[in-house]
């Protein structure tokens, strides 16, 4: 093992030195631990202006507005079948009360059908466009689970 020469050890123990009591230094409290002022701690966002919890859940949870009623001589929709942007079909109920297939670009009742989305179908007469959405339980037409055939 090589003896390193005097200057070496000195510069290592003044480095070690400062490594170890720097952080000492700045930890303790008293003059040397107030080089930086304390920040003040900002309250917290939105303090005292919580919203009513109901009026929270109230709210829709995506988008601003509910969507507009269809206008009343819309087509009414019972169902979508196949696959969306392949092959699916709009199961339509007319005006006469009869069920139609359609497809996009078909109309029925002056109403085209213009797409269709997972859970919906998209008309147009026009200018006026209108989303009509597949009825959902025992309120929108369908029969619930278990109520089939009665």
């Amino acid at each position: 093992m090589a003896v390193k020469p005097r200057p070496e050890w000195i510069a290592l123990a003044v480095a070690g030195a400062f490594a170890i009591g720097m952080p000492i230094a700045l930890l303790l409290p008293g003059k040397a631990g107030k080089g930086a002022a304390q920040a003040p701690v900002p309250a917290p966002i939105g303090a005292g202006t919580m919203p009513d919890l109901a009026r929270a859940y109230e709210r829709p949870l995506f988008g601003g507005t509910e969507p507009a009623e269809a206008p009343a001589d819309a087509p009414q929709l019972v169902g979508i079948v196949g696959r969306l942007n392949v092959d699916a079909v709009a199961l339509v109920k007319a005006s006469d009360g009869a069920t139609r297939t359609l497809r996009i670009g078909e109309s029925i009742d002056g109403w085209s059908l213009a797409s269709l989305a997972i859970d919906a179908a998209f008309f147009t007469r026009g200018a006026e466009r209108v989303r009509v959405p597949l009825p959902i339980g025992p309120d929108g037409g369908e029969a619930a689970p278990g109520e089939a055939g009665q």
